[in-house]
């Protein structure tokens, strides 16, 4: 009897201590991008007008401008596209936009950002970007502020603000 519980005990240990090698996982280290969401609401306990999903690439010492770089289409962050759910009917710049989600794109400018939102989702960065595609564009002013260090995106006052480096954008959002 004490044999077979040796024998079983050995056994049993010999299984956990590869059952433990074989289910072992590999987890990926931190994005150097992370991903973030914003909400606009018009009130704490209301339900949220807009959702912008987006990651959140760092100056870390590089210009902006070869980051976005001026008059080309950028995926306003890193990684994939950022995306914008409209939950409403909702105006975007002052021109109506449909309820839905769209893709968030921009075109970086000195005095004035080109603020585009397009039809096509799941898009990595820009270079799939296809304007026939694009569902509005609105031009949006460049104004300045403080340093932020890591690509923002906020809601303040009924505007969409983008924030990076000392440059802010402004979109007017309402219903």
């Amino acid at each position: 009897m004490k044999k077979s519980t040796l024998l079983s005990t050995l056994i049993c240990a010999f299984t956990l201590l590869f059952a433990t090698q074989v289910n072992a996982q590999k987890f990926a280290k931190l994005d150097k991008s992370p991903l973030d969401i914003t909400y606009y609401k018009t009130d704490r306990n209301a339900p949220p007008m807009v959702k912008v999903i987006y990651s959140r690439p760092q100056l870390k010492g590089r210009e902006l401008s070869k980051l976005a770089p001026n008059g080309k289409v950028w995926r306003t962050g890193a990684n994939e596209a950022s995306e914008i759910t409209f939950y409403n009917d909702s105006k975007f710049g002052g021109k109506p936009v449909e309820a839905g989600t769209y893709s968030l794109f921009t075109i970086p400018g000195e005095t004035e950002w080109t603020v585009i939102l397009n039809k096509d989702l799941d898009v990595w960065g820009a270079y799939n970007y296809n304007e026939s595609n694009d569902v509005l564009r609105v031009k949006a002013p460049v104004s300045q502020g403080e340093l932020v260090e890591a690509f923002s995106i906020g809601f303040h006052d009924g505007n969409m603000y983008l924030a990076w480096g000392t440059t802010r954008v402004a979109v007017p959002v309402s219903q």
